[in-house]
């Protein structure tokens, strides 16, 4: 059932006149542009197709700074560039295609000739939710939208219920990560035509999959970024960011700025029908406005997308509860956030890693513990990678649902030097000891491609900048890890891989015939989430129903029921262990009839096959644990397994 989200969204859409960019109508093309920083005139110059050369066609001014006209007989397909005052020709900010990158002509493009057959798609709810992050370059070896669609039935069967893609905006150059896009109504062209993105949502929704997008509103990249032409107000030194200037989300004209990233979210939704968004590092989104413009372009893109229901998600760094509280309690309505605390607990306690932000987590498993219980830990105390400042807010009854969890991320991935995945300095029983962790907590999880068979490709940084730029791009990515002790030879630093490099991109591409050869990681993770979609207790996704419990040093025991079933999960990274359930809070209570239903030892999972067994009866009952290994049982009066 679709979740309400009640807010009244502030008048930003310019009074029905968007959208901006170019629309094919009867007879022509119409054109509408937001440009205050033009002084005497806007014209459209339409790309020669003959020997004539291009032709300047004159916008007349609505006021306000927004220009527009129809120039006749031009129809889809036609090439265009937005010309002020006479001078330079550029591309249009709302351009729906940028067919020969960030720095060529726009491309007039007709949404409306694409024929979906997804007319019975209700969209996605968060309930259930199962996301598997893609990055659409690396994951197949053409690295299209085209073929990308052809793993869509093998990612069904694995079990996830929505893909989610890394940003498509067009960016720079042939190979990105996407979160320096500049053009962000226009699919990049790197990965294929506008309609094949269409054709993959299309595809998606054939099989049962939804499709969520990771869109960027706190900054634009540096390459390519033309909207300072058009109007400065699109920035303000008021803010600061990361990037520099901040978006104008609450001053002088503010209102245009809003309707820029609003519309985006509703023109992702009405026009390549996606089921939500992951909006990109929230936190670095200032806006003093009466109505955060996140509330606003989220309840906007619900009723865009109406009756059909879609999910946003939140990347925010603060632990920020109030982004997705409902908005009659005072929230912003959205669906849940990213929690990386419990990545970097389990990191930490895995790695024993404790540069940069990793210092902040203590790694034990009763902080681990705390975030399956919680969702994060840190709701207020102070962060020494914060300046000693305080983080996070306070979780009340939030759903498990809202909080995000994972393994592996991009981030998580890309940001390490090397691009090394967790498994890559992991052992394999410890590795399936957290996959089972992570899937079987009652929050929603989140698997990045590849995890799900040990892939042995890193994911890298790479760029594809003109050659300044990438110079400056390649020297800053070493010199930030200059910090870290396992970095300070600057021969090490100098090993790391550049992000201008062809190569760097390559190897970042998945061999996807390792689901074969590393069968085990994904039998696993099959009969993971399979328990996770059909199990009676484990689909339900209630923290007041969890209890997560340290027993030790490297063992810890998830605790979940649903009224007289009950399943527990007891995960240990060290050596075997024979516990009782007496020491398990209200493992003495638990339901005389139960067994194991799944051990990550198994021989299917390339485990030995060391059993685990319940040994004796009444309250003092034993399980033994074996090393590095997760084993779940469950419990039942009916002396049988529900489900």
């Amino acid at each position: 059932m679709a979740t309400t989200h009640p807010i009244t969204v502030p008048t930003h859409d310019l009074e029905g006149r968007l959208p901006f960019g170019a629309e094919a109508v009867d007879g022509g093309v119409r054109f509408r542009v937001w440009a205050p920083n033009a002084a005497r005139g806007v014209e459209v110059q339409i790309e020669a197709t003959g020997a004539d050369g291009p032709t300047r066609h004159p916008l007349t001014a609505e006021g306000e700074g927004v220009w527009s006209a129809t120039v006749p007989g031009l129809g889809v397909g036609a090439r265009y560039r937005l010309v002020l005052d006479g001078e330079d020709a550029f591309p249009d900010p709302y351009a729906r295609s940028q067919p020969e990158g960030v720095h060529g002509p726009s491309e007039v493009i007709d949404p409306s000739t694409f024929a979906w057959s997804d007319r019975d798609w209700a969209g996605l709810s968060p309930d259930g939710l199962v996301i598997y992050e893609v990055h659409v370059g690396t994951f197949t070896p053409e690295g299209t939208f085209a073929a990308l669609e052809r793993e869509l039935p093998e990612l069904k069967r694995l079990g996830v219920n929505a893909i989610e893609l890394m940003p498509v905006a067009q960016s720079p150059g042939e190979r990105n990560w996407g979160y320096d896009g500049v053009a962000l109504y226009a699919p990049s062209h790197a990965y294929g035509r506008p309609d094949d993105l269409r054709r993959l949502v299309d595809a998606a929704h054939g099989v049962g999959l939804g499709v969520l997008l990771d869109v960027v509103y706190n900054h634009l990249g540096p390459d390519g970024n033309y909207l300072r032409v058009y109007a400065t107000d699109y920035f303000t030194d008021r803010h600061k960011t990361l990037w520099g200037d901040a978006l104008n989300y609450d001053g002088p004209t503010s209102r245009f700025v809003r309707a820029y990233a609003a519309e985006n979210a509703c023109h992702w939704v009405r026009e390549y029908h996606v089921d939500g968004l992951r909006l990109d590092a929230t936190d670095a989104i200032v806006d003093d406005s009466p109505t955060h413009v996140i509330a606003e372009l989220t309840a906007r893109a619900r009723q865009e997308a109406a009756p059909r229901s879609i999910v946003v998600f939140a990347e925010d760094a603060r632990n920020e509860v109030t982004r997705f509280r409902p908005v009659e309690r005072g929230g912003e309505g959205l669906d849940g956030a990213w929690a990386d605390d419990f990545h970097h607990e389990v990191r930490v306690h895995l790695s024993g890693e404790r540069d940069g932000y990793y210092a902040d987590f203590a790694g034990t498993t009763a902080e681990i513990a705390r975030a399956v219980n919680e969702g994060f830990v840190f709701q207020g105390q102070p962060s020494p990678s914060h300046d000693g400042k305080p983080r996070g807010s306070r979780v009340t009854d939030e759903p498990a649902r809202a909080f995000v969890f994972c393994l592996q991320n991009h981030d998580q991935i890309g940001n390490r030097a090397f691009g090394d995945r967790l498994h890559h300095t992991l052992d394999t029983p410890r590795y399936h000891a957290a996959s089972a962790l992570l899937l079987l907590a009652p929050e929603t999880p989140l698997l990045f491609m590849g995890q799900e068979f040990r892939a042995s490709a890193p994911f890298l940084y790479f760029t594809d900048h003109e050659p300044e730029l990438g110079k400056l791009v390649t020297e800053g990515r070493r010199r930030e890890f200059g910090s870290f002790a396992r970095y300070a030879d600057p021969a090490v630093r100098d090993a790391i891989p550049d992000p201008q490099a062809g190569s760097t991109f390559l190897d970042s591409k998945l061999t996807l015939s390792e689901r074969e050869t590393h069968a085990d990681t994904y039998a696993l993770y099959r009969e993971l989430l399979r328990l996770r979609r059909e199990d009676p207790v484990l689909r339900v996704q209630d923290r007041s129903r969890t209890r997560a419990t340290p027993l030790g040093d490297d063992l810890l025991a998830v605790h979940r029921w649903d009224g007289a079933a009950h399943r527990l999960l007891l995960v240990n990274f060290g050596d075997a262990s024979t516990i009782s359930l007496a020491d398990v809070p209200g493992g003495d209570a638990l339901p005389s009839t139960g067994d194991v239903l799944l051990s990550t030892a198994e021989v299917r999972f390339g485990g030995d096959g060391d059993a685990s067994e319940v040994a004796g009866s009444g309250p003092g009952r034993t399980v033994t644990v074996p090393a590095r290994t997760a084993v779940l049982l469950w419990f039942d009066p009916a002396g049988a397994l529900a489900g």
